[in-house]
């Protein structure tokens, strides 16, 4: 999903808007929202499973609508992961 929002941004909306090519937008922005959609169903899925609350998944939300938001917040899951594995 990150990767999706990254090409629409920086590579797709250029095509678009400095060149005249509108059907990139249309090719990759409509990847995009079915893998956004994918992102939000699953990020649902792991709320119940792991039981996060939905402040998890406001900022799963958050962080998928800032350019390089889901890396970061891939980062910070990690980094929990490891704290959950350490304390087991």
């Amino acid at each position: 999903e990150g990767i999706s929002f990254l090409i629409l941004l920086f590579i797709a909306m250029p095509l678009k808007y400095l060149f005249n090519s509108p059907s990139a937008v249309k090719i990759i922005g409509g990847l995009h929202g079915a893998l956004f959609v994918a992102f939000m169903c699953l990020g649902a899925a792991v709320m119940v499973v792991y039981r996060k609350n939905v402040v998890w998944l406001v900022k799963a939300f958050i962080a998928s609508v800032i350019p390089f938001g889901t890396f970061m917040m891939e980062k910070q899951w990690r980094k929990e992961e490891q704290q959950t594995k350490n304390v087991q």
